[in-house]
């Protein structure tokens, strides 16, 4: 949105309002595209330094237009990709927001911004709020399990259960994140390295909550042997 460089990075020009102009409709027609090739729900990537959080950030918007200049400029741009792809979607699908709550850094974005954010997406057909944390610069994180947790509460106190909150970040185990749903501090949890990782984590996370026994859980039938003793 202004011409700020990221470390170690040129210098980009500002957009004009023509540029977003298109890229608005560019969101719009890519979340056209994911439901013309059979997709149930859109997720707009809102968070770790990309596009809408550069917007969203004091760090790197620093324009004087309608979309900067205080709190309500710097989320026109969110809430106007947000409303152009709940338009091409339509109602029938889902439509998520994945933000990070905070910068980590001084002057940069924070919890209290994203909560009231969280609020205007809501309002403008959003469904439900994945909330994760910086990437907009180099900062300190205080990296631990369920560290971006607090995040998800905060952002889920605000939009008073309107939208279920995703809670995300180093959740390694099922008790884990049991504890975090039953304690209120998300709707759902999601899973990114550790799933990938092993493929079958759902599983196992289901045999160690009790959900079922380790010798009935719905293992490829390929693997059945394995369970053999």
């Amino acid at each position: 949105p202004s011409p700020i460089a990221h470390p170690g990075h040129a210098v980009p020009a500002e957009l004009d309002a023509a540029g977003i102009e298109r890229l608005v409709a560019a969101f719009a027609a890519a979340a056209r595209r994911a439901v013309e090739a059979g997709y149930e729900v859109i997720e707009i990537h809102g968070a770790h330094g990309y596009l809408i959080h550069e917007f969203l950030s004091p760090l790197s918007n620093e324009r004087s237009d309608d979309y900067g200049g205080d709190a309500a400029g710097r989320r026109r741009f969110a809430l106007r990709v947000a409303q152009a792809v709940r338009e091409a979607i339509g109602d029938e699908r889902a439509l998520g927001v994945r933000l990070s709550a905070t910068d980590w850094l001084e002057g940069g974005l924070t919890l209290e911004d994203t909560a009231d954010l969280a609020g205007d997406l809501v309002a403008a057909g959003v469904d439900v709020l994945h909330i994760s944390s910086g990437g907009n610069a180099p900062a300190e994180v205080p990296v631990g399990p369920g560290y971006q947790l607090p995040l998800a509460e905060g952002v889920r106190r605000a939009v008073q259960g309107r939208a279920p909150v995703v809670g995300v970040g180093l959740i390694q185990q099922a008790a884990q994140a049991e504890q975090a749903l039953a304690s209120g501090q998300a709707d759902a949890i999601a899973v990114g390295r550790a799933a990938l990782r092993d493929p079958y984590l759902p599983l196992r996370w289901a045999a160690d909550l009790g959900a079922r026994g380790w010798d009935e859980a719905p293992w490829p039938i390929q693997y059945w042997r394995g369970t053999w003793q």
